[in-house]
């Protein structure tokens, strides 16, 4: 111990060391008051934030029944559109148009004719551009509103080159 306490008084501190704070005698410590803290302002208001909007309702499949029931000829489809030869934008731009007009009209389930593609649609890379993107068209956000739920047509009203679409009720409003 005593060869530390000579090598530490021997030693130069790096930064010199702060002088020593010296504190005021206080005559009676109970008649001290403890500190209020300082008022702080009150803080804004939480910003409000703008509602979301309301996220698209989920596309449902058609379930094998109700397959079944249009291949037979029990339900019957309401409306169909052929895209045959068209362009992408102008199918996507009658299909459009096609949907919410049948919607509007009471249509439940329709048929969109799309055609094959080349070679009847045998091979990935063959398949019609309009086969392949009629079912990105039907499920985005944009026809969520008018789509349920669409698949791949049976044989007898197309079969791989045609889509059933089931449509959601229109929304009449009240008057």
């Amino acid at each position: 111990m005593a060869l530390w306490t000579e090598v530490t008084r021997s030693i130069a501190p790096l930064r010199p060391r702060p002088p020593a704070e010296t504190k005021p005698v206080e005559e009676n410590p109970a008649a001290r008051q403890p500190a209020k803290p300082a008022a702080r302002p009150n803080p804004p208001p939480p910003r409000a934030k703008p509602p979301r909007p309301p996220k698209p309702p989920a596309l449902a499949p058609l379930d094998r029944r109700t397959l079944s029931r249009v291949n037979r000829g029990a339900w019957a489809i309401d409306a169909r559109i052929d895209l045959h030869g068209m362009t992408q934008a102008a199918a996507h731009s009658r299909l459009i148009d096609f949907l919410f007009g049948t919607q509007a009209s009471g249509a439940k389930l329709v048929l969109v004719i799309t055609g094959k593609g080349r070679n009847g649609g045998e091979g990935e890379g063959t398949r019609g551009v309009l086969r392949r993107l009629v079912p990105i068209w039907l499920a985005s956000a944009e026809l969520r509103a008018v789509v349920v739920g669409f698949d791949e047509a049976g044989r007898a009203h197309g079969g791989a080159g045609a889509f059933y679409v089931r449509l959601r009720r229109a929304h009449h409003p009240v008057r």
